[in-house]
């Protein structure tokens, strides 16, 4: 073949493929409910308007000048950590105050796709958004020595990792999850190597579809939590390839025995112990391809055995007529999600409220959410940090307050896009902005740290009693518990 009839085939392929991009950008359902309709512990659901193709609506990264900032809620400010990262996405904090980030993206790896158009255009689509690119592999350390409120010192731990994401650290041993197994390594904060072998301690379903895998370790140091998200969207390629997905995984680090936690989560990103239970709480991305007005992300605690409900319903009693498998006998136990964060923002890190933190009175009894952003809503969604209100009980009431916002520019552009949040050393928040290589600082200038937040400790339920015939072995008092 002539190198003018190949230069000939490649240009028709590449307009074809630019036609295909151009018919998803020009198209899409455009929102018509409220957002603030959609988010809090009762949103409104609008009727699904499933889409044979998505709507697309990427705000491309341009980044930001040396002199921006994003914009803080009133009362706090917002400077700069660490710049000039490549991709940094997760963030630990260790008992010494260095604090750990992961830099990274997708393993790459093949989804078993036949269709070569489709690559080109999802490779295009993520390249957009900024999530294109070989992943960096690196856990770094970054340090204030000088507690200025920026890291001067940076130093790379390890770089021979496979898209790492969760981080958790206890008893000298820094655990590590790369996207389809939990490594981990001795170590000892302040140093500025991992000198040790790495010990697998769980494999994990390998990272395609929803590729971060996000740990959290128990307040005992027992258990540690992986959060790993769905391959699909609806499990529209088989339920096999969701086996070990779509679900977060407890694992007992003396043994190596994993259990399913909780289940019916079609890609659970942040987690976190909330301060007044004491329960594990995550974020959730839902589903997509039913509309811009559907299905909202959400955030929710974590009972031991919950399920949630995908790919089958969602919002406990909705059910996604597009998928075509069986019901499961656990359908008629699926639980409602606890708070709606509204839909297609993607929800990532989360922490709560806790002691220390100085972010002020107004943002002391609560949730912080990053939101990454939409690609497939009209407006965009997201694209920012959000503080969720907790009352005294531990529960989440009210809307989404921003904390930080100014990513999105108006034109269709974004600075950055706020991934993973995370408690400084000194109480400050820290926020990674990934697509702009920047984790941002932000508190209330002059506030003390906080108080703890404590936890509540209800009645016990009364031992087990009997009935015999007509002869009670409990009484009044054994049922009908006085109200706190």
């Amino acid at each position: 073949m002539s190198t003018l009839k190949k230069l000939g085939i490649a240009l028709l392929v590449l307009l074809l493929v630019l036609v295909v991009a151009g018919y998803f950008f020009t198209r899409g359902d455009q929102a018509d409910v409220d957002f603030a309709e959609v988010t809090g512990v009762d949103p409104k659901l609008d009727e699904p308007a499933a889409e044979s193709f998505p709507t697309v609506a990427i705000a491309e990264p341009i980044g930001w000048d040396a002199d921006e900032v994003p914009v803080a809620a009133e009362g706090l400010a917002v400077t700069r950590f660490a710049d000039g990262l490549d991709h940094p996405r997760t963030m630990h904090t260790l008992p010494n105050g260095d604090v750990l980030v992961s830099l990274t993206g997708s393993p790459g790896i093949s989804t078993g796709e036949s269709s070569w158009l489709r690559k080109q255009v999802e490779a295009f689509l993520f390249s957009k958004a900024g999530a294109g690119g070989k992943s960096p592999n690196q856990l770094v350390l970054l340090r204030d020595a000088d507690g200025d409120g920026a890291a001067e010192v940076r130093k790379v731990l390890a770089d021979n990792l496979d898209s790492p994401s969760g981080i958790a650290w206890g008893d000298g041993i820094l655990y590590v999850a790369n996207h389809d197994e939990v490594l981990a390594y001795p170590y000892t904060p302040g140093e500025l190597t991992l000198t040790g072998t790495p010990k697998k301690i769980a494999d994990l379903a390998h990272g395609t579809g929803h590729w971060m895998r996000n740990l959290k370790l128990s307040r005992d140091g027992a258990k540690l939590y992986a959060a790993v998200g769905s391959q699909s969207n609806i499990a529209e390629k088989g339920l096999e390839i969701e086996v070990g997905r779509a679900l977060v995984w407890e694992i007992d680090i003396a043994t190596g025995r994993q259990r399913i936690f909780a289940s019916g989560l079609r890609n659970p990103n942040g987690l976190d112990f909330n301060p007044w239970s004491g329960e594990l709480w995550t974020t959730v991305n839902e589903r997509d391809m039913l509309g811009s007005d559907l299905v909202p992300d959400y955030l929710t605690n974590l009972p031991v055995g919950a399920n949630y409900g995908w790919p089958w319903v969602y919002w406990k009693d909705n059910f996604d007529r597009r998928v075509k498998y069986d019901y499961p006998a656990t359908i008629n136990y699926v639980r409602k999600p606890e708070y709606a964060l509204g839909p297609h923002v993607a929800a990532l890190g989360l922490v709560f409220s806790r002691e220390g933190a100085t972010m002020g009175d107004r943002f002391a009894s609560g949730a912080f959410i990053a939101e990454h952003g939409s690609w497939n809503r009209k407006p965009p969604s997201g694209y920012e940090v959000v503080y969720v209100p907790f009352d005294a009980r531990g529960n989440p009431s009210g809307k989404p307050v921003p904390v930080l916002s100014g990513f999105l520019t108006g034109d269709g552009t974004t600075r950055g896009r706020p991934t993973w949040v995370e408690w400084a050393g000194d109480g400050a928040l820290l926020v990674s902005d990934d697509t702009a290589g920047i984790i941002w600082r932000v508190a209330a200038p002059g506030a003390e740290g906080q108080a703890g937040i404590t936890q509540i400790a209800g009645n016990r339920l009364p031992p087990q009693r009997e009935l015999r015939g007509q002869n009670a072995t409990f009484g009044k008092d054994d049922y009908a518990r006085p109200a706190n």
